[in-house]
């Protein structure tokens, strides 16, 4: 693919974010929650761990603790026993327990609606923060960028960074504000439906007008077609 100009860039962002609409229009957050606390917490959870291994933990922990205030209040033994398999466990339970503690304290126990004052909570960094706002609150704030957004937005061209913060940034300029939310969802769907990290699926992927299949090895096979020489 030649170099792009920014506004071409733009308008092919544009292009994949329209592609990608009509490819997944059920796109959507896989975390399970029924609030904006239990979202809150499930992202927290999600560091480090599938968001099916999450949904299995959260379906158990949401019974037993229903507000801020109970799990502000639960001794951390009990909370790092029930996420003990999501991974860094401790460290998790330490920040729901101090996060829900500053929720009850300045918050009347709500989760509120603004990057600054989530950002401030603890666990609580800009991606999870824009998880809770675009899915809990319907408030595009910023694109979440996690491991597939950062994989695909790099083999799509659009960014060459590799820090999230950066990468965010740099979605933003090219992607609608209205598609941020829905744009991680398409990215993150698509890089576990079809833009594998070893073995994407280049031959019937949706958008490969729009891709220049950065980093990946096309074999000879799909190079060629079939039956080509």
């Amino acid at each position: 693919m030649p170099r792009e100009t920014a506004a071409e860039k733009k308008e092919r962002a544009e292009k994949i974010c329209a592609v990608l609409q009509r490819t997944y229009p059920t796109a959507h957050c896989e975390l399970n929650f029924s609030n904006p606390l239990q979202l809150l917490v499930a992202t927290i959870l999600s560091a480090q761990c599938t968001d099916k291994r999450v949904n299995l933990v959260t379906a158990e922990l949401f019974k037993k603790y229903r507000t801020a205030k109970a799990f502000a209040e639960a001794p951390p033994v009990e909370i790092e026993e029930a996420v003990k398999s999501t991974g860094f466990f401790r460290n998790k339970a330490k920040n729901i327990k101090t996060c829900c503690a500053s929720l009850v304290e300045k918050f009347d126990g709500e989760v509120p609606r603004t990057m600054t004052e989530l950002h401030a909570l603890a666990g609580v960094g800009r991606k999870t923060a824009n998880v809770v706002l675009g899915n809990a609150f319907s408030i595009n704030a910023g694109v979440v960028v996690d491991t597939h957004v950062t994989r695909l937005a790099n083999r799509l061209g659009l960014t060459k960074q590799t820090d999230a913060v950066k990468i965010e940034q740099e979605l933003m300029q090219l992607v609608p504000q209205a598609d941020w939310t829905l744009f991680s969802h398409w990215l993150i769907w698509h890089g576990r439906r079809r833009c594998d990290a070893r073995r994407p699926d280049c031959a019937h992927c949706e958008i490969k007008k729009f891709c220049p299949q950065i980093g990946v090895e096309i074999d000879d096979k799909v190079k060629k077609g079939p039956g080509g020489a």
